[in-house]
C-alpha cells in the first residue's frame, strides 16, 4: 500500500547546487535525498519540496513530501535515511500524512531568516552562514522599513528575472530584525550577528535576498527608511540595487 511521507530537513547549502535536482552530476539537496531513499527503500522516487532554495542556501526545516511502498515504521526513517546521506543533510523529523498532502501546495506560509555579521573582523566559523558586511548597522532604520513589507503587496521590484510565478503580489505576515547576539554566544569570538526574520504566504525568486540587499544599504546609511517603500512601489528590480549573498540565507520554518 502506498503511503505519503513528509520529511522535515536541516542542510548546511555550501557544497550544493540549491534543491532542485540538475542537468549532469551536480550534487543538489534533491538529488542527493532521492538517492539516499532509493538506497534505503530500493525504489525509485521523486520528491516534492516546499520550496526550491538556490546554491549555497541553507535550511533549518525545510518539508520535502513522497511516495512509497517502504514498509519501514515512520519513527525509523530519520535515523535510517540519515545512515544514507551526507552530514550535512539530516532529517529532522518524519511523519505519515494524508495522500493529497503536497510539500509545496499544502503550504500555508514559510518563514525565512537572515543573519548578518557586523563584527570588525569575519570570523571564519560565521563566513558560511552569515553575510560579513564588517561594520555597525543602524537596526532602527532597518526595522522602520521593514515594517512597511507587512501586508499584502506588489514585490515585483524584488523579484530576480526568470522566475514563472503567475503574480508578484504576497502577504507578509512577519517582517522584523529579531536578535543581536553578544558577548553570550556559545561560539567564543562568534559574536555581532543580526537576524532578519520575514513570513509570507509565498516568496517569488530572490525575493528575501533583494529585500535584505536593500535593508542592508538602509542599515549603512545608504539609502532611508521610506526608499523601501519606494522602490517596492516601482515595481522594477533594477531599483531594488544588490541582491545579498546566499549563504546569510536560511529556510527557517513551513507552515500548514
Amino acid at each position: 500500500m502506498m503511503r505519503n511521507l513528509k520529511l522535515t530537513v536541516a542542510y548546511d547549502g555550501t557544497a550544493f547546487w540549491g534543491f532542485q535536482v540538475q542537468p549532469g552530476e551536480l550534487p543538489t539537496i534533491q538529488g542527493t535525498l532521492e538517492t539516499g531513499i532509493s538506497d534505503l527503500t530500493g525504489e525509485v522516487v521523486r520528491i516534492v519540496g516546499s520550496g526550491r532554495t538556490d546554491a549555497g542556501v541553507h535550511a533549518a526545516g525545510q518539508v520535502v513530501s513522497f511516495m512509497t511502498n517502504s514498509t519501514i515504521p515512520v519513527e525509523n526513517w530519520p535515523r535510517a535515511l540519515n545512515t544514507r546521506l551526507p552530514i550535512d543533510i539530516r532529517v529532522i523529523a518524519a511523519e505519515e500524512v494524508p495522500p493529497d498532502f503536497h510539500a509545496r501546495f499544502s503550504a500555508v506560509a514559510k518563514t525565512y531568516r537572515y543573519l548578518f555579521s557586523i563584527s570588525k573582523e569575519p570570523n571564519p566559523v560565521a563566513l558560511r552562514y552569515t553575510w560579513w558586511v564588517g561594520r555597525p548597522l543602524n537596526l532602527q532604520a532597518m526595522q522602520e522599513a521593514a515594517t512597511v513589507l507587512v501586508g499584502k503587496h506588489d514585490f515585483k521590484s524584488f523579484q530576480t528575472a526568470g522566475s514563472s510565478a503567475q503574480t508578484s503580489v504576497r502577504k507578509v505576515t512577519e517582517s522584523r530584525l529579531i536578535s543581536t547576539l553578544s558577548g553570550d554566544s556559545l561560539v567564543p569570538g562568534l559574536t555581532g550577528l543580526i537576524a532578519y526574520e520575514i513570513t509570507a504566504d509565498g516568496f517569488l525568486y530572490n525575493m528575501v535576498r533583494n529585500i535584505v540587499g536593500v535593508l542592508q544599504r538602509i542599515g549603512c546609511g545608504k539609502l532611508k527608511p521610506t526608499d523601501l517603500a519606494e522602490i517596492m512601489a516601482a515595481r522594477d528590480r533594477r531599483r531594488a540595487g544588490q541582491l545579498a549573498p546566499a549563504q546569510g540565507l536560511w529556510l527557517q520554518q513551513v507552515w500548514y
